[in-house]
């Protein structure tokens, strides 16, 4: 049995899907608006094997809402490129995700004037990754932590100095196209990605004040065994006229 060490990232209740937690606010800007970002996978602590569960849907994608400050913050990822879906992911081979981020004035109507909404700009997106095995053996195949503006899909994404990037719904999102995950150790049971984001809510429309806030959610995605070591490719579905 592999010996139990601390884990810094990850409590039992990390093993929902679904597990959203604001981490502080304050009221001013962040002082880092360089846009300097790096990709450079974090150093994880080891951690005790756990079962993994992949919540996602029969499509493979994932969908969280957390509502902070009147702003629903909606966060989508699947699987991406060639890849499986996520609840058919193997330690083998590569496997590639995108996910989208954005936030929603619930003070609003979908509908209302963008003018009367709220502006959400998001300054920093922070993902690190944790391999859970039955060996105990930990790993971080993945890792970014980067100014969002530079990384983005949108190349023309709307900024507002060390504030970042619009989120808001519907002018303003944040998306990450096939980000990578290689081959893992044959005995990894799964990987739990933390994405972090740091965002600026706008205190009211029109307002020049802004409230930062950190918002995390947790992904454990399940790996599971293949027969012949490699990935089960997902088989195409017949097309039904009915």
């Amino acid at each position: 049995m592999p010996s139990r060490r601390p884990r810094r990232l990850l409590a039992a209740a990390a093993l929902s899907a679904a597990l959203v937690t604001v981490l502080g606010a304050c009221t001013s800007p962040p002082s880092d608006g360089s846009g300097e970002g790096s990709t450079t996978a974090p150093v994880i602590p080891s951690a005790t094997a756990v079962p993994f569960n992949s919540e996602f849907s029969r499509d493979g994608t994932f969908q969280s809402h957390a509502k902070i400050d009147d702003i629903d913050f909606v966060f989508t990822i699947w699987a991406a490129k060639a890849t499986p879906r996520m609840q058919q992911w193997h330690a083998k081979g590569d496997k590639y995700f995108s996910f989208t981020f954005q936030g929603y004035d619930t003070l609003r109507r979908l509908r209302d004037p963008f003018r009367t909404k709220r502006r959400v700009w998001l300054d920093r997106i922070r993902i690190t990754s944790e391999t859970t095995t039955t060996s105990g053996a930990v790993e971080a195949p993945y890792g970014l932590d980067a100014w969002a503006p530079d990384i983005t899909f949108d190349p023309e994404a709307r900024t507002h100095g060390k504030l970042g990037m619009l989120i808001t719904s519907p002018k303003g999102a944040f998306e990450l196209r096939n980000q990578r995950l290689g081959d893992l150790a044959d005995d990894t049971q799964g990987v739990t990605l933390t994405f972090t984001a740091t965002v600026h809510i706008q205190e009211s429309a029109g307002a020049k004040r802004f409230v930062e806030q950190q918002i995390t959610q947790v992904i454990p995605i399940a790996m599971f065994p293949s027969s012949d070591g490699e990935p089960t490719r997902p088989q195409p579905v017949p097309y039904n006229a009915s």
